[in-house]
Parts: C-alpha cells; structure tokens; sequence
C-alpha cells in the first residue's frame, strides 16, 4: 500500500502525468500515474454530497420502506418487518371538539386491534377525560411526559388528531428516527394532515396491514453553541470563596431535529438584527432586517410562503433561505442544495442580540460569540399518504391554500371576436 501524507493547508497541483512517491518502509522510489487529481486547499473540500445525506430507510422499531429498485420517491410504500402492536395518540390540549375523536379512536385502539396505546400525561389531566365509561380506558394506556420519558423505540407509529401543530409537536419528540405519522385533519388549517376521521376505522386498518404510501419530509439538524462568561473563584483556607474579575469562558452545545424552520429574529429591540450568514464556511450574505427563515420544502409552506418565498414540493432534496422584511430591495429568497452547511452568527458590529427559535418552540436568545449550525438532517418524518405524494400536496394547495383560485374567464364566441 502507497501511503501519501499532506499538511491540511497544502495544495496539490498536476505537474506532468506521472508522479513519483518515496515509499516509507523500503526507501525506494515508485511511479504512479494518477486517476483522478486533487486540486486547491484541502481543507475546502466537501465531505458530503450536496443532495444531502442518504435518509434512513426505517422508521421506529418496526417499519420501513418498501424496497424499490428504482428509488423513485413517488412510489416509496410503508411495510411492517413485524405486525405493529403499539401506537403513540397525540391529540391537541384544550380542545373540547377533539374529546370524542380521541375517545372513539383509544376505544377503537385498545378493544378491536388489541394495540398498547401511548399517551401523554398533560393529555389525561384534562377533566373531561376521565368519565365513567372512558376511565377504565385510560387505565390500559402507557403514559409518558415530554423531555422526561424516552419513548423513540417503544412506539410503532403515531396518530396525530388536530391541526399541523400536532405533526411539529409529534417530530420533536423524536431526535433520530421517527416512525410513521398517521394525520387527521381536525384543527383550522391542515396543510399536512391529509386524513379524515370520518372513516378512520378503515383507514387505521390499512395502515396496519402496512398498505399505505408514504412521503419523506425532510428535517434539519440544528445545533446551537452558546458562549458563557464565569468570574474565575478559588476558595482560601478559611473556605471563602475568593474572585479577581477575571472570566473564562465555556461553551454549551443543544442540538435539535426542525421539521419546518428555524427563525432567527430581532426579538423585543427596535433594532434591526444583523447577523452573518455562512455556507460552508464561506460568508455569503449579512441579513439586516427583522430576521431570516431557514425551512425545509416542508416548511416552505408555513412562515417561509409568508414572506415571499416560493413553495417547493417536500420530496425535492433543498434548504430554503428567506429574509425577512429585508432592508433592502434585492434581498430575494433563495434556494441551496440540501447538503450544504449553513452557520448563523451575529455580526460583529450588531447593536443588539437576536431569538431563535425551531418550529415555533424552544425559543432562545443568541448573543456574540453563539453559533447556530443548520445542515440536513438523515432522519426523516415518514408521513403516512392519504392517496400519494403528488396528489396529496396539490390537493392541500388548492384547499387550505385556494392556490391560484380566480373567477374564470368568459368564453369568447365567434361573433365577439369579429369586434
């Protein structure tokens, strides 16, 4: 074997079309003819492919993908390796329309598919719940609590009763692989919730007998690294604690799984936010306005198409970046491959902080010194298809969105156009 070492920082250039190596064990010289030449900094050169990383291709413990030897994303199909037998029910809090849903579809659940049925604690504190007939019910459910309980290889899939929010709601409480995601639409927009529960015995059924078309949407892996600042203490003999105004600094990593955006605004200042904008490590833009929205296709639906941006299908591998109201008239929004790594940070001559948050939720300040890094995640939310992919999304534009509603025109008869 021919072991080559560079320094990180050397370039490599192509001087003739055979090379000439020193091996390190025998000392002598070997010639090489090259297939395929490496030229520029190293250190520059991608690590990953700019479609983004390969997204796994099994969801929870028990489902995965149809195996499809021509990976067409149009025809990707749910199976089961093993007869599902347990189910996560997530309904919206403080909704009194949903009460009888969730308790029809629990019934449905427990007594007729014999499922273990999952349900969180804050759901079942609700005192409309727990009446007479419903209470021996909720005896049979497994409870868990959010940040508290790791329920990720416990359930087989979900089923969400609501609006969008409990899809958002249901992808964050998976970190890595998420299993499938069975949407009925019972709240206000339901863009991503393709399902209705008139027919939901049937249609619960056909999900467990593992005939059902599913959609990969794609979610970011956004971590943010925060700088803080001690005063430096030492404790003396008498066990006092002692300081000399110096401060070292520490850093602290969170890590989370966005499956719509990730909001960086100016928060409560008057200011416009200023911050940096990398990709690759390369600084491409400074956004100065009242904030950017980084989405994903799925996400290019929600806060993104509010502010300007255009509305990309969830099987189409891309990171969205749109400003928002921009202090500029040329700021438009664009469109980057899903592998690139984008990093957010505020600008050095920035007057005021900035807030971000991930899909509405975790809302936290970013100061000087803090990071925000967005790349693609490789744990998609496999969202269970009322009909398949294409149909479906044109069908939630037409009818959440009215996309491109308008009277028709007249038809014009032969006679008018004489005129």
């Amino acid at each position: 074997a021919i072991i080559v070492t560079l320094e990180e920082s050397s370039t490599v250039f192509l001087l003739c079309s055979i090379w000439v190596y020193k091996c390190n064990i025998c000392k002598s010289q070997i010639t090489y003819t090259p297939v395929c030449f490496i030229v520029g900094p190293l250190q520059s050169l991608r690590t990953q492919s700019l479609h983004g990383p390969i997204p796994v291709t099994t969801f929870g413990p028990k489902a995965c993908m149809l195996q499809n030897p021509h990976a067409d994303p149009a025809s990707q199909r749910l199976t089961w390796n093993k007869p599902p037998k347990s189910v996560l029910v997530i309904k919206k809090i403080r909704d009194a329309s949903l009460l009888q849903p969730f308790k029809e579809l629990c019934i449905f659940l427990t007594e007729v598919k014999n499922m273990i049925v999952y349900v969180e604690k804050k759901v079942l504190e609700d005192p409309a719940i727990s009446d007479e007939n419903f209470g021996a019910i909720t005896k049979k459910f497994c409870v868990f609590r959010e940040d508290l309980d790791d329920i990720s290889n416990r359930v087989d899939f979900i089923i969400c009763l609501g609006g969008d929010g409990t899809l958002l709601y249901a992808s964050s409480l998976f970190q890595e692989s998420v299993p499938p995601v069975m949407a009925f639409h019972l709240g206000s927009l339901g863009f991503l919730t393709p399902f209705k529960f008139d027919t939901y015995q049937s249609q619960v059924t056909q999900i467990i007998e593992g005939n059902a078309a599913i959609v990969l949407r794609s979610r970011l892996k956004v971590r943010v690294l925060k700088e803080t600042w001690e005063k430096k203490a030492r404790v003396d003999e008498k066990g006092l604690i002692l300081t000399n105004g110096d401060v070292e600094s520490s850093r602290k990593a969170m890590q989370y799984q966005v499956l719509n955006e990730v909001v960086v605004d100016r928060g409560p200042s008057s200011y416009l936010s200023n911050v940096d904008l990398f990709l690759d490590g390369h600084l491409i833009t400074t956004v100065q306005g009242d904030g950017v929205i980084v989405s994903t296709p799925t996400g290019s639906t929600a806060y993104a198409v509010a502010a300007g941006a255009s509305m990309i299908h969830p099987n189409v591998p891309a990171i969205m970046i749109t400003p928002i109201c921009p202090h500029s008239l040329s700021f438009r929004p664009i469109v980057v491959p899903a592998g690139v790594e984008l990093k957010i940070m505020l600008s050095r001559d920035a007057r005021n902080t900035a807030w971000v948050s991930f899909d509405g939720r975790k809302r936290q300040e970013i100061c000087h010194g803090d990071s925000i890094t967005i790349t693609t995640s490789c744990f998609p939310l496999p969202s269970i298809c009322f009909r398949d992919p294409v149909n479906d999304w044109f069908e939630s534009l037409a009818e959440c969105l009215h996309w491109n509603v308008r009277k028709k025109q007249n038809y014009l008869s032969s006679e008018d156009e004489e005129f």
